[in-house]
């Protein structure tokens, strides 16, 4: 079963990390995205990659399974936004890094505008000023659900709409003291 302290690693690094297109590609997805790391799109790769060996291994199964399992794949996706409703199992085939990545919280915050940069959306997930239902969520690769985007809510940052202020009270009326004239 393997120790529990020390996982399985939950990504696979490229082949030919130095091919100077990846680097690149993989520096525009880190800036346009705002990943702290290559980690992070490894693991986002990785994740894609899955998703698609199994759509693979669907369309090559018989017609039973692939209905039967092709469904639950759809339905599973569906829920998680990245695809929408009444697609088929090729078009799983057509997904990208591009779209597993903006369904991060914080790319969703900074597309919201509750941030000027993916960086200061970060910043703020992580300082706590982001709700989902109601619960504090902290982590800036957190997957956000279809459904949990609908209930998203951010408590600070520029695009949030301030508490109104008190209207000023209205000055106090003072008697007015004529001053004797000057002669």
């Amino acid at each position: 079963m393997g120790d529990p302290k020390k996982p399985r690693k939950s990504y696979s690094r490229p082949k030919n990390p130095w091919r100077s297109e990846q680097l690149a590609q993989e520096l525009y997805l880190l800036g346009t995205y705002g990943l702290r790391n290559k980690r992070e799109l490894w693991k986002t790769q990785t994740e894609l990659s899955d998703v698609r060996k199994q759509a693979r291994h669907l369309l090559a199964a018989s017609a039973e399974v692939r209905a039967r399992e092709g469904k639950k794949l759809l339905d599973s996706l569906t829920r998680r936004g990245l695809v929408a409703e009444g697609v088929v199992l090729d078009d799983v085939l057509n997904l990208s890094v591009e779209d597993f990545l903006a369904r991060r919280l914080q790319t969703l915050i900074y597309r919201r505008g509750a941030a000027v940069s993916p960086l200061q959306a970060r910043q703020l997930i992580v300082h706590g000023h982001v709700k989902i239902a109601g619960r504090v969520v902290d982590i800036p690769g957190y997957r956000v659900t279809a459904d949990e985007e609908k209930r998203l809510q951010v408590t600070g940052g520029i695009g949030t709409p301030k508490a109104p202020e008190a209207p000023p009270a209205p000055p106090a009326q003072e008697q007015a003291v004529a001053a004797p004239a000057p002669a």
